[in-house]
């Protein structure tokens, strides 16, 4: 793979700035939100009474832990505009969740907001590889989802050719990186392996493509697949993080020249970590859930938001803001299995140990008479016949059961028998009865 390293002059000050720098930065950015937020939003200046915190209070990164969290709850107690900051007549674009859960969450973005973000956005792609001049192809879905609009303007940001190519149609994804040869592909990591898949079926041998950097966001993802991707198509496998209720994609980013966790954006963005639990702040090095405060958002800045999100805080080392640890799961995606807790990405990690199986699966979720059960269900490769990825299969049981410590089933299918995803992949199918 070719060295992407960035050189001398490529970073902005900021992001290799001192300490002292960087937290004298985030405090005056805390003040001024905690009282943007106060004296314009109800919601936040209810929140804060209640806890007796004024924003004159606020007076150092350390009176952060007295403010109360913000919830998708209350993003959708004030649907659509309750969260605004500003005049509705201010805010120039809207994005919005799915809503599968419940009512959408929507955010809004002013004029500024707009531009803060094209630019996370571009540091991000840069910090992955991509350089002013690339081709980039967009796979991330247009619309009201934050991703594809979020990579669009950050690469043209950056100075990129950006082909805008959206999800779907996945025999067009594979006849445009043929033709037009791009150099940076940015697309949700499950969709990108149904692209290669169909590279293979078409005969392409994906190592020979133009490819140099796929950038893979929005849904989790192990190392494991990181090895994947960078053995079968020859290139860089960067993650990138965000949300659409903090911003959107661009919160953090991994580093290409260390790809060793991925550092948020702390001049824009303060993380926290917490035990989910408690909501007790944790230390950083400890695992629990993130926690973000925004730092320079107008049109709807966001207090100690709980993202429900795994991770852990770890010092930076590409640049000097601190390194969040690759998503592990989500608390909302993790499964409990007979009281054995369970997240998809430790039974990826188990099927990418295994040649004859590949990483297509979904964990699916079904009540034996009062006990909950769960089946793997996975596709075998293209070079494994049936019998011998059965036998597979059972080696993946065993693997669970000894790893994990929980009995599952495992079904092992044939190729393209799994729902395949041009977004974030469904990865638990949850069949139980509703009591």
């Amino acid at each position: 793979m070719e060295d992407l390293s960035p050189r001398p002059g490529d970073l902005e000050p900021i992001e290799t700035a001192s300490l002292d720098e960087l937290r004298s930065l985030q405090t005056e950015r805390l003040c001024w939100t905690v009282r943007h937020a106060y004296e314009h939003v109800a919601h936040y200046r209810s929140a804060l009474d209640e806890v007796g915190v004024h924003p004159d209070d606020v007076t150092s990164l350390d009176d952060l832990a007295r403010l109360p969290f913000t919830t998708k709850a209350d993003l959708r107690a004030h649907y659509p505009f309750g969260m605004f900051a500003v005049p509705r007549e201010q805010v120039v674009r809207l994005h919005a969740s799915s809503g599968t859960t419940g009512k959408p969450t929507v955010v809004g973005y002013t004029r500024d907001d707009l531009d803060t973000w094209a630019h996370v956005m571009a540091r991000s792609i840069r910090a992955s590889g991509g350089r002013a001049g690339h081709l980039l192809h967009n796979a991330y879905g247009y619309g009201l989802f934050t991703g594809g609009l979020g990579a669009h303007h950050g690469a043209e940001r950056l100075g990129c050719t950006v082909v805008p190519v959206s999800g779907g149609m996945t025999e067009r994804q594979v006849q445009l990186i043929q033709d037009f040869r791009p150099d940076v592909i940015m697309v949700t990591p499950s969709y990108m392996l149904s692209v290669v898949d169909e590279m293979e079926r078409q005969g392409i041998d994906p190592r020979s493509t133009s490819l140099k950097v796929g950038i893979f966001g929005a849904e989790p993802w192990t190392n494991d697949m990181r090895r994947e991707m960078e053995e079968r198509l020859d290139m860089h496998a960067v993650d990138i993080y965000g949300l659409s209720e903090v911003m959107g994609p661009g919160v953090a980013n991994e580093c290409v020249e260390t790809k060793d966790g991925l550092h948020v954006w702390e001049d824009h963005f303060f993380p926290e970590v917490i035990d989910p639990v408690t909501g007790e702040v944790l230390p950083d090095g400890e695992e629990g859930e993130l926690v973000l405060t925004s730092l320079t958002k107008q049109a709807m800045p966001v207090i100690r938001y709980r993202t429900r999100d795994l991770t852990r805080l770890l010092p930076g080392t590409a640049r000097t803001m601190r390194r969040m640890q690759k998503i592990t799961g989500r608390t909302d995606d993790m499964i409990i299995l007979r009281g054995v807790n369970l997240f998809p990405t430790q039974v990826e990690e188990l099927i990418l140990a295994t040649d004859e199986l590949s990483p297509h699966f979904q964990c699916v979720l079904d009540r034996d008479g009062h006990l909950d059960s769960m089946t793997v269900l996975v596709e075998r490769r293209e070079h494994a016949p049936l019998p011998v990825a059965q036998e597979a299969g059972v080696r993946l049981r065993a693997a669970v059961k000894a790893r994990i410590g929980v009995s599952v089933a495992v079904e092992v299918v044939d190729p393209d028998t799994v729902e395949r995803s041009v977004g974030k992949m469904r990865r638990i199918v949850d069949k139980r009865p509703r009591r």
